[in-house]
């Protein structure tokens, strides 16, 4: 999942102000920094997932269920973290460029991170499926 939202973060980069404006420093650090951010959502999604689902032996148990909360959470969180930092804090800015998706202006370049990394790391995770008995 890590690798997979480094990737993300880079590729997103000139939807937002600081790809035009900042150093390069800051950039490296604002890709690092969301990176650890992505990683901790992630986590805390998994093991909220894992509790409410009492998935105690995933992945090979509940895994759809754990998926899909999981996803939820961290697409909920970054809805709100995507409205409290580009429009209460200020502390990024989008660009022309970035799609946003109402009713909170949240952009479509994050809205999709959440709800497309998590289910694509899920399968990584996923144990292959069992041999038909005969």
């Amino acid at each position: 999942m890590l690798a997979l939202n480094l990737a993300w973060e880079v590729a997103q980069l000139p939807l937002y102000t600081l790809w035009l404006e900042g150093m390069p420093g800051e950039i490296a650090f604002a890709v690092l920094h969301c990176t650890g951010g992505d990683a901790m959502i992630a986590a805390v999604a998994l093991a909220a997932a894992i509790l409410l689902t009492r998935s105690w032996h995933w992945p090979s148990q509940g895994w759809g269920r754990v998926t899909l909360i999981a996803t939820l959470i961290g697409l909920g969180y970054t809805v709100f973290s995507e409205w409290l930092n580009v429009d209460l804090r200020q502390s990024w800015t989008y660009t022309a460029a970035m799609p946003r998706l109402p009713p909170w202006g949240t952009g479509l370049a994050p809205f999709l991170q959440w709800l497309l990394l998590p289910p694509l790391a899920m399968l990584a995770a996923r144990p292959p499926p069992r041999p038909f008995a005969r």
